[in-house]
């Protein structure tokens, strides 16, 4: 069992020694400590990812247990478990979600509880998990929740940014060319990667700027996933996905290929092929390359693309390189078009795409 960290009273319990307290008042401090919300690290859910749906609780795809709230012994699941956090929605200032109006599938409330289904990729600067953040049963009565606010459970991936002596992402110069942070005490700790802050920040900027990206595209109509908020260098966005149900009513989160895994028709690939170049037009009319699509980044959910991983946004107007980045993009795409049969050519798209941008 991963041992969580441990809350601000029962650090003054511990320090204090048990023999210093009565009964009475170490009661009241356990009670304390029940209602906290504690923020679960990465580390402390180490362990609890189900591989299978036989060791999965509830939220696993596992059936649900019913409990008796009036028996102690009997966990009470209106409070996170192993594995879960409260929903940090609130937690986080307006700035830090979403684009407005909310999607309706967002669950906002805050009797929510994110728990932690498993790893769905990890990446050369990011891991992504995928979270099922809903309310449980018998919380229904919880005071913040009001009639206009319908969702009770979502699903979200979860994109965890690593530090930069964790990371594998090496070519960070030729993306973050042109690019500033509001405070100069950033940027000088970004230039001196051998400090603790500025790997942090520099840490913080990729996911700061994947989530800026997100908003920015998503609010113009690129297919992007939604993005619900950002805190620290986690970034939570919507689950591009579906849901199955087996023939014992287990419900199983399966998440869109990416682009590379298909093989669609020729009326598909067609669709395809439209659908991305509408959404790198976007990107371009904002001022933005994707810097790093490939079939890779590009999920193919039934027949709508979903374009993923932008935290290398480039600026096109700022970024010396920023023509070389576009030029690859197009012609990396146009390569997996072109091996499947439709006739497409990268140069003219990215004359077209250049265009657009300026």
């Amino acid at each position: 069992m991963p041992r969580f960290p441990e809350s601000p009273s029962a650090a003054l319990i511990h320090a204090a020694g048990k023999g210093s307290m009565s009964s009475g008042d170490r009661s009241a401090a356990a009670e304390r400590r029940s209602t906290q919300r504690v923020r679960v690290s990465r580390e402390d859910l180490e362990g609890y990812y189900p591989t299978s749906a036989d060791d999965a609780g509830p939220g696993h795809g596992a059936d649900v247990v019913q409990h008796d709230l009036t028996d102690p012994t009997q966990p009470d699941p209106t409070q996170p478990g192993p594995g879960q956090r409260w929903s940090t929605w609130r937690s986080v200032a307006k700035g830090q979600r979403g684009p407005e109006p909310l999607p309706d599938w967002v669950v906002t409330r805050d009797a929510a509880i994110d728990t932690e289904l498993g790893i769905l990729k990890t990446g050369k600067e990011a891991d992504a998990f995928l979270i099922e953040r809903a309310v449980p049963a018998g919380a229904e009565s919880t005071p913040d929740l009001t009639l206009d606010q319908a969702a009770t459970r979502c699903l979200l991936v979860a994109k965890r940014y690593r530090s930069l002596e964790h990371g594998q992402f090496h070519r960070g110069s030729e993306y973050t060319e042109g690019r500033t942070v509001r405070r100069t005490r950033d940027q000088r700790a970004m230039e001196d990667r051998k400090s603790a802050w500025g790997r942090a920040v520099s840490a913080t900027q990729w996911a700061d700027a994947e989530f800026i990206a997100l908003r920015t595209a998503w609010e113009a109509g690129a297919p992007v996933p939604y993005p619900v908020q950002i805190d620290g260098t986690e970034v939570l966005m919507e689950f591009v996905g579906t849901e199955e149900t087996d023939d014992l009513g287990r419900t199983q989160p399966i998440a869109a290929p990416r682009l590379t895994r298909v093989r669609p028709s020729d009326d598909l690939l067609e669709s395809y092929w439209e659908q991305l170049t509408y959404g790198m037009s976007v990107l371009a009319r904002l001022g933005f390359a994707h810097g790093d699509l490939s079939p890779y980044n590009i999920l193919a959910d039934g027949e709508r693309l979903v374009i993923i991983d932008l935290p290398q946004v480039v600026d096109l107007a700022a970024n010396p390189f920023s023509s070389d980045v576009l030029l690859r993009d197009c012609r990396t795409v146009c390569d997996w078009f072109t091996a499947r049969g439709l006739d497409v050519d990268a140069d003219a798209l990215f004359a077209d795409l250049l265009a657009q941008a300026f």
